[in-house]
């Protein structure tokens, strides 16, 4: 039976991670689209929820996809990251909770597009979306950002506000393309408006290890970035595809599925990849 979506529900923000704890914004970007962009940053912010850590998902895709996988009724908004990048809320007020109250969301629906073309003349066009968390940072673990199919001012915004930039790739004949493109932009804007960007990962989705190609595909990637193509991958799964359709990440969905498993997996290797290590003992000695 198909379950429709929530309404949406105001989130309310009782305590902080720490008092002097900044969470990590992760943007997941790529222009090419129907690689998993939008399903990988639902999943992934579900399975870092499930992990215990305190997650906020912003949709900057006018399409509105991400925020009606979590469940939120894009057609019901009472406010939206629209209001937030243009000045007329705080952030914290557009914020609403997932389905099952798993992590938060600031949504998006079709009025982003007027966005395009409002943030062109408006003044720090770029730095939009970074000033607005600036007051959010504290309140979580890990903010994702799922970018629209596009190099545009919203991705911009994205990039600028980020610390890490998480691609997803599908393992196909054209999955590097627009992949260098996408790298280039990330040096630019490190250089000239983000110090702290980085690429925080390549992600191997929609794989089906029966394909020859894909495994040809998924051996390029490693041999080009080495540690930076991310070790799990996700399969071409029924359960990750139907999930959407009801509203629910893939773990709400069906725990048990390879989708759900793989995006725990994901999620898991996110988490120790911004461990800091132990500290030394003195009576430890230096490798």
């Amino acid at each position: 039976m198909m379950v429709g979506p929530l309404s949406a529900r105001r989130a309310h923000h009782n305590d902080q991670i720490g008092p002097n704890t900044m969470g990590r914004i992760i943007c997941v970007a790529n222009q090419k689209g129907g690689v998993g962009k939008t399903t990988t940053t639902v999943n992934l912010a579900a399975s870092l929820a499930e992990m215990r850590k305190k997650v906020l998902l912003i949709d900057l895709d006018p399409q509105g996809n991400a925020t009606m996988g979590c469940g939120v009724d894009k057609y019901e908004l009472e406010t939206s990251v629209l209001d937030v990048l243009l000045g007329d809320k705080q952030a914290r007020s557009a914020v609403v909770r997932s389905v099952e109250n798993l992590f938060d969301v600031l949504p998006a629906n079709s009025d982003l597009t007027a966005a395009e073309v409002k943030l062109l003349e408006a003044p720090m066009r770029e730095k939009r979306l970074s000033l607005a968390l600036e007051p959010l940072r504290a309140l979580y673990d890990y903010i994702l950002i799922d970018c629209p199919p596009s190099l545009n001012m919203l991705t911009l915004n994205s990039l600028v506000a980020a610390d890490g930039v998480l691609v997803p790739i599908q393992t196909e004949y054209y999955a590097l393309e627009g992949l260098s493109a996408l790298l280039s932009t990330i040096e630019q804007i490190r250089a000239h408006r983000n110090p702290r960007l980085q690429l925080e990962g390549i992600v191997r989705t929609m794989h089906d290890p029966r394909n020859n190609l894909a495994n040809e595909v998924s051996s390029q990637l490693i041999n080009h970035f080495g540690d930076k193509v991310f070790r799990t991958i996700i399969p071409r799964n029924v359960r990750v595809a139907e999930a959407p359709s009801h509203g629910l990440p893939v773990l709400l969905y069906d725990k048990a599925s390879r989708g759900a498993i793989s995006y725990m997996a994901l999620a898991s290797e996110v988490t120790r990849r911004h461990q800091s290590p132990a500290p030394a003992t003195p009576n430890s000695t230096p490798a």
